[in-house]
């Protein structure tokens, strides 16, 4: 397998290289010369948080997003305080990796409920509770909409529009000074996650973007495949490989601001079963032809 040369701007999500440990992950991404990755917590967890921030201190891979902190629905008082308490671990574990990103996952309807409006107000003061903490830590916290047929177990938030209104809602409780600490003009604690998979089939999604503009924090792509697996979770695949203008959304993102890492996020069995080191070259060859400019 010949090398590629890495554009400067991609990072590998973990989930990509399922089979992978953290380790493994960032020590690939090394190897071909892809400059971000973006990690999930279990794997760290596995790996170790000290071994995989030092690692990633030695190998020069910078840490382009932490994976993930949400779930603030729960159906009594102590599941809420449990959630609250898991993210501000995962706050500190953000801020022990250097990355100034955490994606939040928000949390699909409590067991047994139906109430969708009672759910969405859980994530808002979920999210207002963790916020503080977050930007004292220096970590940013981005809101991740999920597709509509994840509401009910993953995330009551499925449209870029819902995103962006808690993020202004909670962002606004934020102005002025923090325990003493003021902020600085500008700042932005709360944001969102633009991920091509849950956003593409949005009418008003290039609207949004552009009203989102700096409350960009990630990127996100990955293609939708047909026909959907028996876990729709894992209906994704390479750009290029289904029916998403992975292009269109990321000339948007661009246009409205956002010039940080894209990171490929696949969750795919296919690709699971992939070598992982061709997985990353299938990664630099397909951000060549589809998103460089």
């Amino acid at each position: 397998m010949s090398a590629l040369p890495a554009p400067a701007r991609l990072a590998l999500n973990s989930a990509t290289t399922k089979r992978w440990s953290a380790a493994e992950a960032i020590e690939g991404c090394a190897r071909a010369g892809i400059p971000g990755i973006g990690l999930w917590r279990d794997q760290v967890a596995a790996s170790g948080l000290e071994r995989t921030a030092d690692l990633i201190w030695t190998t020069g891979v910078k840490v382009s997003s932490l994976c993930r902190g949400g779930f603030f629905t729960a159906a009594d008082e102590r599941g809420r305080r449990a959630a609250i308490e898991d993210n501000l671990r995962a706050v500190e574990e953000a801020a022990q990796l250097g990355t100034d990103v955490l994606i939040l996952v928000c949390g699909g309807l409590p067991p047994g409920s139906r109430d969708l409006a009672g759910a969405r107000r859980m994530v808002a003061d979920g999210i207002a509770q963790v916020a503080p903490y977050a930007e004292q830590q220096g970590v940013r916290l981005a809101i991740e909409p999920l597709h509509p047929m994840f509401c009910a177990d993953r995330s009551v938030v499925c449209t870029l529009g819902q995103a962006l209104d808690l993020a202004e809602e909670v962002d606004g409780v934020l102005d002025g000074p923090i325990d003493g600490a003021g902020r600085a003009a500008g700042d932005l604690a709360v944001g969102v996650a633009v991920d091509t998979y849950h956003v593409w089939w949005d009418p008003q999604l290039h609207e949004q973007i552009a009203r989102a503009g700096r409350r960009i924090l990630a990127f996100q792509v990955g293609d939708w495949t047909v026909p959907l697996p028996a876990d729709a979770l894992l209906g994704r695949g390479h750009v290029g490989d289904g029916h998403i203008d992975v292009r269109e959304i990321a000339d948007s993102v661009a246009k409205a601001g956002y010039t940080g890492y894209t990171e490929v996020e696949i969750f795919s069995q296919r690709v699971w079963d992939t070598p992982g080191d061709e997985t990353l070259h299938t990664l630099i060859e397909r951000y060549e032809e589809y998103l460089a400019s």
